[in-house]
Formats: C-alpha cells, structure tokens, sequence
C-alpha cells in the first residue's frame, strides 16, 4: 500500500490509500479519482516527503487532519446527540413517520440503495450523512 497527498483543480489537498503507483495511474488514467473535498474529477498528485515522526513526537491519530474533517466529526456528534440509530430499519422507520403511523422523530440508520431511491421518489426527505455508524467503523 501507498498513501499519497492529492490535489485538486481547486486546490483543496487530501490523502488516499493505493495498491501500488500503477494502480494509482491506472484509476487516473480512467478517471476513477475524485477530490474528497468539492467532487472534481481534476485530481493529481502532490509532492510529498515521507513521513518520519521524531520519537517523542507522536500524531494524535484521533485528532481532525483537515477542517473538513473536523466539520464531519462535528456533525456526526451532533447526529448521534439528537437522534436514534435504527440501523437496518431507516427505510420502514422514516417511511412510518411520513405515512403518520409512527411519532415523528429524528433518525439515522442505513438503507439499500433501492429503498433509498424509493423514499426520495415518493417525497420522503431522507440525505445521505458523510460518515459510517461507529459500529461498522474500526
């Protein structure tokens, strides 16, 4: 595995996992690579040195690497706060609550994405949130 520093046509920089330097230049040569801030496909390479931290001087992994990464954790404390997780269940729980026979309420949980697109098709306001739940994260 490589991790290289990317940027993007409007210069926001992040960091990404690949197989290899070829699998890095096969995914750009198909334009598979996307930036993880704004969407732009206009994704490259930056020059990085490799990272070599001094023994007394340890990374804080839990600490945000970037402010959009600090927006996420935010808004993840504040979804988990206020509303219930109802995991595999979202589709049936937020469909009950638009069709009035369950109390409305806020919650968070997965769908499969056809269950998704049918609440969206039948006017149901649902979002996608930008974060895994803690339970299938390591």
């Amino acid at each position: 595995m490589i991790r290289y520093t990317l940027t993007c046509d409007q210069d926001h920089r992040f960091e990404s996992w690949f197989a290899s330097s070829s699998a890095f230049d096969a995914l750009e040569k198909a334009g598979h690579l996307a930036c993880a801030v704004c969407g732009s496909a206009q994704v490259t390479r930056s020059l990085m040195a490799p990272s070599v931290p001094a023994k007394s001087n340890t990374a804080d992994l839990a600490a945000p690497m970037s402010e959009a990464e600090d927006a996420v954790t935010k808004m993840r404390k504040h979804v988990e706060d206020n509303s219930d997780y109802v995991g595999m269940s979202f589709a049936t729980e937020a469909r009950k609550m638009h069709d009035g026979d369950a109390p409305e309420r806020a919650i968070y949980g997965e769908a499969k994405l056809d269950d998704a697109k049918k609440l969206i098709e039948d006017g149901i306001p649902v979002a996608p949130l930008p974060f895994m739940p803690k339970r299938k994260t390591n």
